[in-house]
């Protein structure tokens, strides 16, 4: 594998040539004792601190290309990639995923920025540094993280790290007096950009809040926090908390009268059984009447021989019977 040439440096320091010299017999007798990609995910990530590379062989510089193509199991790509990563979300994962798997054999380092650093270029952030540290050595994807990770990358931080590339996505970053601050690794060939991933980021989320943010303060207060814990008013702490109260008696109406729609729904399909019922059972009563006393009836036809015999009112009467007025 071709090996780095003593003046094979840009101006920053930073190495970007190579020389396809062989390494000496001894240099190649030294075996590669880096730490190895994280096999399986019972533990957290380690420090840097904890875990640094000690490995005494040869650091040969390698090209993109090269990575690609695969690396020995002994000698794995030491991919950098840095931030801040407040409220660690999808997007800061998803940038970590793509770092790591932009070669076969990938070991995954990731800088985190103090709090000192940061609220200095940057900002105020929601997490302090150890709840972020904390938040990336539980991150699949990492194999390392860096404590206290410095702004702009030194050819003596890289060195240190035996870093092969930088990862980040493409986007020039100005901060710090400068343009830029991944300029000097992009000259050098060690840039390895990815994709930022649209919709979510730390920024986003914080607009969220601020936006929503009495709905929120009324929320952690009906959670059990005090006013003083949200740094809110006297005054608006009991408009918050009569919000609340109001809240609850709109969805206490709410339920109420979602039940009574039951009840009233329930009622109905009742009535409609009993009216379906009762017309079925009107129905039969009348077929019933018809089928016995109609003209065609039972009852019709079980009297019909009686019918001849019975002699009418008329008959009954004598013929010499005569009716004469009463006189006067």
């Amino acid at each position: 594998m071709p090996v780095l040439t003593t003046d094979a440096e840009s101006e920053t320091g930073i190495p970007k040539s190579l020389s396809n010299e062989p390494p000496s017999e001894t240099m190649e007798e030294i075996e590669h004792t880096c730490p190895q990609p994280r096999l399986t995910l019972t533990a957290p990530a380690p420090f840097a601190d904890e875990t640094s590379c000690q490995c005494q062989a040869p650091h040969e510089k390698l090209t993109i290309a090269q990575a690609r193509l695969g690396t020995p199991v002994d000698r794995p790509v030491r991919v950098y990639a840095d931030g801040i990563f407040d409220l660690f979300h999808s997007g800061h994962a998803r940038a970590l995923m793509q770092a790591k798997t932009l070669f076969p054999n990938s070991y995954l380092l990731v800088g985190v920025c103090s709090d000192d650093l940061t609220h200095k270029f940057k900002g105020f952030t929601v997490m302090n540094e150890a709840e972020r540290y904390e938040a990336l050595r539980h991150c699949r994807y990492v194999d390392e993280v860096i404590r206290d990770a410095p702004w702009t990358l030194t050819p003596e931080f890289l060195e240190k790290h035996k870093i092969d590339f930088v990862a980040h996505d493409d986007i020039p970053y100005s901060s710090a007096g400068s343009d830029d601050v991944y300029k000097h690794i992009k000259e050098a060939g060690m840039f390895v950009p990815t994709q930022r991933t649209e919709g979510i980021s730390t920024s986003d989320i914080i607009t969220r809040i601020v936006r929503d943010y009495d709905v929120y303060a009324r929320r952690n207060l009906q959670r059990g926090y005090t006013a003083k814990e949200l740094n809110v008013s006297f005054i608006n702490e009991k408009k918050y908390r009569f919000q609340n109260q109001v809240d609850k008696m709109k969805e206490k109406v709410k339920n109420v009268e979602e039940k009574s729609k039951e009840f009233v729904n329930r009622v109905e399909e009742k009535s409609h059984d009993l009216i379906q019922k009762w017309e079925e059972k009107s129905r039969e009563f009348i077929g019933n009447f018809l089928e016995l006393f109609g003209p065609d009836g039972a009852w019709g036809h079980e009297f019909e021989p009686w019918s001849g015999k019975i002699p009418h009112a008329e008959e009954q009467l004598s013929p010499c019977t005569t009716t004469t007025e009463p006189a006067l």
